[in-house]
């Protein structure tokens, strides 16, 4: 763990694949310890984690806050309603007022990419040596919930090691909305790390081709892409040749207000064109497993039946891993 360089984790594009060994296995002895009531371990104690979450979550906030508290931190959270944002203080005052009462370490949730990036700057400028975890913003990023699906599909392919090297070669298929996601973008970085071989599939309107070089260059600011040697990405229109060889298959939420951008004609149209179903999943191998990072729109992007299948689908699964995940991060990023 001593060989753990980021102060703060604000994208994925930084990572490396030692970095991402080195979260799986530290998650994966949090996921078989038996934590429950009192039984916490003392690893942040004394320690103060807030939550700053500006846009509505339930999966990822909960999950930090547990998360914090199983390693025995203080957990403080914020409210935009009842903030003094209202009253027309700057962002970057409201997180100082946060720093002034001890908080170590920022979960910082945004609907504008850039502003956890751009909160760690400012707080770095003026010498704070507090630890910024971006927990989604924008279209840019959201590294939890991309470290969380790798460790549920190297958890899936190799259950006693949940390691980068289960993914090698893998052929992992993502579905939907990929221009509208954040999640897309971090497991795009993540799965690529690993070595999988990623097939993008949707329409047109929400999945352009220029995504099948999103990974051929580090991102502005960044040097150099830290893993030598990346996987593949491929875009295909088609759901069942996507399908094919495909060893895992995400899809993500498919969000309804882009209907009103004119993207889509309809969701029933979008369901019979790319709505998974067990039907759809007859071309792939016995049992591959899927995944949604949630919220579900329960019919459109997942039928019902497939949703409620526990040999199948993983939703449950990744909620449950995104405690270990996220333990992990604030125990490395705390340690830092």
């Amino acid at each position: 763990m001593s060989d753990w360089t980021h102060r703060h984790v604000l994208d994925l594009a930084a990572f490396s694949l030692d970095d991402y060994a080195t979260v799986l296995e530290l998650a994966q002895r949090f996921r078989v310890m038996p934590i429950s009531g009192a039984r916490k371990l003392p690893a942040l104690q004394g320690r103060l984690v807030t939550t700053l979450f500006f846009e509505p979550s339930t999966r990822t906030r909960s999950s930090f806050e547990l998360a914090a508290k199983r390693l025995s931190a203080d957990v403080q959270s914020f409210s935009p309603s009842s903030s003094s944002l209202s009253k027309g203080e700057s962002l970057l005052d409201t997180v100082r007022t946060y720093v002034a009462m001890g908080a170590e370490l920022l979960v910082v949730r945004h609907r504008c990419t850039g502003v956890p990036a751009a909160l760690a700057r400012d707080l770095d400028a003026s010498g704070d040596r507090v630890a910024v975890l971006n927990g989604g913003d924008g279209l840019h990023s959201h590294p939890s919930q991309g470290l969380l699906d790798l460790f549920t599909l190297a958890r899936h392919f190799a259950p006693e090691a949940p390691t980068p090297e289960a993914l090698r070669g893998r052929r992992i298929v993502i579905v939907g909305d990929i221009l509208h996601s954040r999640v897309a973008r971090s497991n795009l970085w993540a799965l690529t790390g690993c070595g999988a071989e990623v097939v993008l599939c949707g329409p047109a309107t929400l999945l352009p081709e220029a995504f099948a070089q999103f990974v051929a260059a580090p991102p502005p600011g960044q040097a150099q892409d830290p893993v030598a040697r990346r996987g593949s990405i491929r875009v295909e229109r088609d759901l069942a040749q996507a399908l094919q060889g495909a060893d895992a298959v995400m899809t993500l939420r498919l969000q309804k207000e882009r209907m009103h951008q004119h993207l889509l004609t309809s969701l029933e149209s979008y369901h019979r064109a790319y709505g998974l179903t067990h039907a759809r999943l007859a071309s792939c191998a016995a049992n591959v497993p899927v995944l949604h990072p949630g919220p579900v729109n329960r019919g459109v992007e997942l039928s019902g039946a497939l949703l409620d299948d526990p040999h199948r689908c993983l939703v449950e699964e990744q909620v449950t891993n995104g405690i270990p995940i996220r333990m992990a991060l604030l125990y490395l990023m705390a340690a830092s």
